[in-house]
């Protein structure tokens, strides 16, 4: 039963995805044609960039709205009310007719999808047992690109009115489908509803509610012990376990923006040409987005069998290289003039090879992290300003990447990207402990220092 629940849950990243993939096919149009232009004028270079970007101003924001929203009304309120601004943001999309409708647009939309990334991954891990919180965790990057694939798959052969019609349909079935679904028992229990916490769990466990009994009294007891203080901001700084979640998290989520993730998909077009691929750029995104999905289908099944660490160091190996590559035939090719002809398959495999690991790893697992970190106390406070920091480095790597491709070079660029990822691996090495297997209150006792453990491969929880 928890996991219908995960997936009900995460149609939410569903419609995430869709408006994530929004751009793909829509702003090359905007940027070069008069064709099914609704602003009746081609948009500039420098707006281009800004309507990439403003959704992670939106985001910023919303995630600190959607922390407080989900310590104050629950996890499941909060997530159902991510709708309103969905569709106020599609609205204006479909009506727009100056470029500043679409700047008000993005910064709606990126509220919206900061509700998304913020209360699905703490939802996910409060509802799923130990043994599955990893592959129910890790659902979220899944779904996600199964709404950037419908985005792909549609936008290159509808209106532009008509696209923004499809984008709204997720988050209306999300809304349909997670209505009736119960609320996180930790959130119950938190509040005092006893009864309607076991209900859920026993819900969730498709078992009695007898049966559940004492799962509810070991998450009572975490929660009197999260409890016995009233968080405030300043315990994030304060109480050692807090600070190192909050330290970890905000370096995966920004190692996960700085891998490139972003401006390798902007540029996925270029690479494409520099294979001399005869696919339309449409098709191509296309086949991007298939591969995306299907590997981030992998890490549900892996993650808690191999552990988060082995995945994601696995996963930031493999960008390493894949960047490499890919800053070495742009190289070649740009700044030497030499003649690839006869590697001219090297950035089309490079650029699948990064997609496909980091949908393995850094995609997915910062997000199952961040909901396993956090005690229940500080859990919302935390998760808000974990997603603000993400957005904000996205919004710079965003907004900027195109003027530091114009100084430097695209192939500067794709090393660039590749040294940060070869911090995360030092960081997730070193540094990162091993959560799989262990439950919510045993990862707050190894932060604290209760329990210190020495990071290894798959299963770390030898003390």
């Amino acid at each position: 039963m928890a996991s219908n629940v995960v997936i009900s849950a995460n149609l939410c990243c569903v419609a995430s995805g869709a408006l994530l993939g929004w751009t793909s096919p829509v702003l090359p149009n905007l940027e070069n044609s008069l064709d099914d232009n609704p602003l009746g004028t081609k948009i500039t270079a420098d707006e281009n960039s800004w309507i990439g970007s403003l959704i992670s101003v939106g985001a910023i924001v919303g995630s600190f709205v959607a922390g407080y929203l989900a310590e104050r009304w629950g996890r499941k309120k909060t997530l159902l009310s991510s709708v309103v601004p969905f569709l106020i943001g599609w609205v204006l999309i479909a009506t727009a007719g100056v470029v500043y409708q679409l700047f008000v647009a993005r910064i709606v939309l990126g509220f919206a999808l900061s509700f998304a990334f913020t209360v699905v991954p703490m939802y996910c891990g409060e509802i799923a047992e130990t043994s599955v919180r990893g592959a129910l965790g890790s659902f979220l990057q899944l779904f996600v690109t199964i709404g950037l694939l419908y985005a792909y798959a549609i936008g290159p052969f509808v209106s532009y009115v008509a696209f923004a019609i499809v984008c709204a349909i997720p988050p209306v079935a999300f809304f349909a489908c997670f209505f009736m679904m119960p609320e996180s028992p930790y959130h119950l229990l938190k509040i005092g509803k006893r009864e309607e916490a076991v209900q859920a769990l026993a819900k969730l466990r498709s078992k009695s509610p007898a049966s559940v009994q004492k799962e509810a009294d070991e998450i009572q007891a975490a929660i009197d012990e999260a409890f016995r203080n009233e968080a405030k901001i300043s315990d994030l700084f304060k109480v050692k376990a807090n600070l190192k979640a909050l330290i970890f998290t905000c370096l995966l989520v920004s190692f996960q923006q700085c891998s490139g993730i972003n401006v390798v998909l902007f540029y996925m077009g270029s690479i494409f040409q520099a294979a001399h691929s005869a696919l339309p750029d449409s098709i191509s995104t296309i086949i991007v987005g298939v591969v995306q999905t299907a590997t981030s289908g992998i890490t549900p099944l892996i993650c808690d069998k191999l552990g988060r660490r082995m995945l994601l160091i696995t996963s930031g190996i493999g960008e390493i290289v894949s960047l490499i590559a890919l800053g070495l035939y742009m190289f070649l090719q740009d700044v030497e003039k030499s003649d690839v002809s006869g590697i001219s398959w090297l950035p089309v495999v490079s650029l699948v090879i990064f997609i496909a690991l980091y949908c393995i790893g850094w995609g997915p697992l910062p997000w199952t992290v961040m909901g396993e970190m956090f005690a229940s106390n500080v859990k919302s406070k935390a998760s808000g300003i974990t997603v603000s920091v993400c957005w904000l480095v996205s919004f710079f790597i965003t907004k900027f990447a195109s003027d530091l491709q114009r100084v430097f070079g695209q192939y500067l660029l794709y090393w660039l990207f590749a040294v940060f990822c070869v911090l995360s691996v030092l960081f997730t090495f070193f540094i990162l402990p091993e959560t799989k297997g262990k439950s919510l209150q045993q990862i707050q006792n190894e932060l604290s220092g209760e329990h210190p453990e020495i990071p290894e491969f798959g299963d770390s929880s030898k003390q």
